[in-house]
């Protein structure tokens, strides 16, 4: 009989994990039975102020909702040998990842792990084998990959009348950190998050540019940090450029030191989309995206540039509910594991944007060198 509940353990007490356990919450066939931090007081803590928020609820066969708490745990290890965990979410630092991701693979459970996939793409292979081997789906925790909207927007993008040929993709995803961000975020130490705001920001350019150009991998790319952090190991703010066989060419912009801004402009030769909130959509009810084609008139002394802009857009709520972004990626995952499916492009994704970033940070340590794409 297959069950409807998915049971999940969080290893790793991070603020992105207070999200994703609220996506548990409203994903309709998950709970979270444990949190495992380092500090068991710190998963208590973790717990008591989700709980508060976000209460965790079973549901049985017949609707029927029981209140429930999950155990904090003070050993990662601990959690994983546990038989009442079905899945883990792994919010550790990207530097510890790839230990708990193959301890994971090895006690038996599926595997949704934060972003960055890895440190180096030999060891994003490694986990992705190890998962596959053990038979456990690996997936890493890009929200918008799940979104309502990616696959209507795919419909403006292959419209030969409104779009045309896709020419052209440049994103932008930054924020302005405070003064103490360089000393206080882990963001910012080589140790824990070596790829800084390439990793940070810059995976989800990179993944917004893969889908954009069907998952296929650039031919090449180019990459340069323009501020360094941690005595200069660590990307503070980068900008790079990805070349494709075809004639398709991509920039992105990432930043620790920018206003907040996640725009994404796809250009074809027809017309153009624009996005403002690739990333997190603006807070609402309706993820939405505009198509444009502008003229342009001239007659003698008369030079007349026309707006041909439309709106367009998908009923989604921006967070915390049933049909955003984060609650669909969380139900997806779970699905999978309870109907004993895999997933192989979640996985393929993830190392192929590993893959990037890696050749990215091999240009940027060679004078922003064009490199080729390396294969593992």
């Amino acid at each position: 009989m297959t069950k409807s509940i998915c049971r999940w353990g969080f290893l790793g007490a991070a603020n992105i994990a207070r999200k994703n356990w609220k996506a548990v919450r409203m994903s309709g066939n998950g709970v979270v039975a444990a949190v495992a931090s380092r500090d068991v007081e710190r998963a208590e803590a973790f717990i008591h102020d989700c709980s508060l928020e976000c209460p965790p609820v079973i549901t049985d066969e017949d609707g029927n909702a029981e209140l429930t708490r999950p155990e904090a745990v003070g050993d990662y290890e601990a959690l994983l040998q546990r038989d009442d965990i079905d899945a883990v979410y792994i919010a550790v630092p990207t530097s510890h990842r790839k230990k708990w991701v193959l301890a994971a693979a090895a006690a038996g459970k599926h595997v949704l792990a934060e972003k960055p996939f890895a440190v180096h793409a030999d060891d994003a292979k490694e986990m992705v084998d190890a998962c596959r081997d053990a038979g456990v789906n690996l997936m890493d925790g890009v929200m918008f990959d799940h979104s309502a909207r990616l696959p209507e927007l795919k419909h403006t993008l292959t419209d030969p009348n409104v779009f045309g040929d896709l020419k052209r993709i440049q994103t932008h995803f930054s924020f302005c950190g405070d003064d103490s961000f360089e000393e206080a975020n882990i963001r910012a130490a080589a140790d824990l998050e070596p790829h800084g705001a390439l990793g940070d920001l810059g995976w989800y350019c990179i993944r917004f540019t893969l889908w954009a150009a069907g998952d296929r991998l650039p031919k090449m790319v180019s990459g340069q940090s323009i501020v360094r952090l941690d005595d200069g190991r660590v990307p503070g703010e980068f900008q790079g450029e990805m070349r494709f066989d075809d004639g398709l060419t991509a920039g992105f912009y990432c930043s620790f030191f920018s206003v907040n801004q996640q725009t994404a402009t796809l250009s074809g030769n027809r017309g153009y989309v624009t996005l403002d909130d690739f990333v997190l959509p603006f807070n609402g009810s309706e993820s939405s995206w505009q198509s444009h084609q502008h003229e342009l008139f001239v007659d003698n002394c008369r030079w007349n540039f026309g707006k041909h802009s439309r709106q367009h857009g998908v009923t989604e709520h921006a967070s915390g509910e049933a049909d955003s972004q984060e609650v669909r990626m969380i139900r997806h995952f779970a699905n999978q594991v309870l109907h004993h499916q895999t997933d192989s492009r979640a996985s393929d994704i993830a190392l192929k944007t590993q893959l990037v970033l890696d050749a990215l940070r091999r240009s940027d340590a060679d004078e922003s060198r064009w490199v080729e794409l390396e294969t593992v």
